[in-house]
C-alpha cells in the first residue's frame, strides 16, 4: 500500500477554515482569545487564564504588499507577512484576538511589534538570549510575571495555581500528541508525507478547543500506524530521507518541502520551530515553582536567537540519528540574519560530524526562484542517491 489515503487527516485539511467560522459563535458564548508570533510565548499561561492561543505567524506572500507601505523591503518575509494580514484584516484570527504577545526574538520583529500595536493591544515578551543562565532564568520568570498580570487584567480573571498545573498537562498531552505524529516517520520506509505531518502539526496552531485537537492528533497517529502494519507507506527502502532545520514553515511557505517530495525525496524530518524544536520540552506541574518550571522549558528552546545554541546542535544530531536521515536542508527566510550565520555551524555539524549531504536554501515566500530551488533541490537529491 503506497500513499494510501489517511480519512483522520482531512480535518486537519479543512481545520483553518473551519475554525475561523466557529470563532463568531465562540465569542457570543464569552471565548476569549489570544493571539502568539513564537513558540516563545508560554501558552500554558493562556489556557490558564480561560483563553484559547493562536498562532499567528504570516507564511503567505499575500499581504507582504500591503505590509511594505509601512515595513522596508529587504525585512524577512515572516515579520512583513504577519503585520500584513494583520493591517489588512484579512486574518480572522489576529481579529478575534483579545490580546497579540509578542517577544524579542528578533530586531525585525520588536520593531515590527511597535508599529503593530496601533492597530490592536500588543504585549511584547523581552526574551533572554543566553540560555541556562541564572540571570536568564530570573528575567524570563520576572517577564513570565508580567504577562500574567497582563492576561488577568485582559481577561478579567485570576490565573490560579491549581488552573496554571492543569493548563501545563494539557499543554504536555498536546505536546506528546504532536510529537508521536512527527515520530511516524523514524520508521523504514517513511509512511506519511512530510507535507501531511506539517499540515497536520501546522493547522493545530488554529484550533480552538485543546481537546478537539489532541483528539485529532492521536487519531492521526493510530490510524497512521494501523494502516503502517498494513503496507502503508511513503515511498520505500531506496527513498532519500531528507530532514529539512532553519526558519519556520507553514502553509504558503511549504515550497521546499514540496519541492524535496516531488522530486522523489521524502522529508521525514522538521527540526524548524513550526516542528519538532519545542517538542521534546514539557513541564512538571507537580512543581512546587511553576513559573520557574515554565522559564527553564521556554529557555530551553534551542532558537536560533539564543547565543550559544548547542542545544539545536544536539537536537539536529538526535534527530539525524532517530529518523535515519540521509541529507539535511538549511532554509533560511531572507534577511534572517541569526538562522543565516548559524548555517555555518549546522554545515559543519552534517558535512563533518554526520558525514551526509547538506544543502543551505536562502529564499523567501514567492514563487519566483521555484525552478532555481527545483534544479538545486533535484541536484541534491541525486548526490544522496549516489
Amino acid at each position: 500500500m503506497q500513499n494510501g489515503e489517511i480519512k483522520s487527516f482531512e480535518v486537519f485539511e479543512t481545520m483553518r477554515t473551519a475554525n475561523a467560522g466557529r470563532l463568531k459563535e465562540a465569542r457570543e458564548k464569552g471565548k476569549k482569545f489570544a493571539g502568539v508570533y513564537c513558540t516563545f510565548c508560554p501558552e500554558e499561561l493562556i489556557i490558564a487564564a480561560g483563553a484559547a492561543p493562536f498562532g499567528l505567524c504570516g507564511t503567505k506572500e499575500d499581504p507582504i504588499a500591503a505590509a511594505e507601505q509601512v515595513l522596508p523591503r529587504n525585512l524577512c518575509p515572516l515579520i512583513k507577512s504577519s503585520y500584513g494580514f494583520a493591517a489588512t484584516g484579512t486574518c480572522p484570527y489576529f481579529q478575534a484576538s483579545d490580546l497579540i504577545i509578542g517577544e524579542t526574538t528578533c530586531d525585525g520583529k520588536k520593531k515590527m511589534f511597535e508599529v503593530m500595536s496601533e492597530i490592536k493591544p500588543v504585549h511584547v515578551m523581552q526574551l533572554p538570549q543566553m540560555p541556562d543562565t541564572d540571570s536568564s532564568i530570573n528575567l524570563w520568570k520576572s517577564e513570565l510575571y508580567r504577562l500574567k498580570d497582563a492576561l488577568e487584567k485582559t481577561f478579567g480573571t485570576e490565573i490560579t495555581e491549581e488552573k496554571l498545573r492543569e493548563a501545563m498537562r494539557v499543554k504536555n498531552r498536546e505536546t506528546e500528541a504532536r510529537r508521536r505524529v512527527h515520530d511516524l516517520n523514524q520508521r523504514v520506509p517513511a509512511v506519511i508525507s512530510g507535507m501531511k505531518v506539517m499540515t497536520a502539526t501546522w493547522m493545530s496552531g488554529f484550533a480552538i478547543d485543546k481537546e478537539e485537537i489532541i483528539e485529532a492528533l492521536e487519531a492521526l497517529t493510530n490510524e497512521t500506524l494501523a494502516l503502517a502494519e498494513q503496507g502503508l507507506a511513503f515511498g520505500d527502502e531506496k527513498t532519500p530521507r531528507v530532514m529539512i532545520t532553519g526558519c519556520p514553515v507553514g502553509l504558503g511557505s511549504e515550497k521546499v518541502i514540496r519541492l524535496v517530495e516531488e522530486n522523489g525525496g521524502a522529508v521525514v524530518g522538521l527540526e524548524n520551530c513550526t516542528g519538532y524544536k519545542t517538542l521534546r520540552l514539557i513541564t512538571d506541574p507537580d512543581a512546587p515553582d511553576l513559573m520557574d518550571a515554565l522559564a527553564r522549558k521556554y529557555l530551553s528552546i534551542p532558537c536560533s536567537c539564543m547565543s550559544p545554541n548547542k542545544g539545536r546542535m544536539e537536537l539536529l544530531s538526535d534527530m539525524i540519528r532517530d529518523f535515519k536521515v540521509d541529507g539535511v536542508i538549511d532554509l533560511t527566510w531572507q534577511a534572517c540574519h541569526t538562522y543565516n550565520v548559524e548555517s555555518y555551524t549546522v554545515s559543519e555539524l552534517v558535512k563533518q560530524e554526520k558525514d551526509l549531504p547538506f544543502l543551505q536554501l536562502e529564499t523567501d515566500y514567492s514563487q519566483s526562484d521555484v525552478q532555481t530551488l527545483n534544479v538545486r533541490i533535484a541536484a541534491f537529491l541525486e548526490m544522496i542517491q549516489k
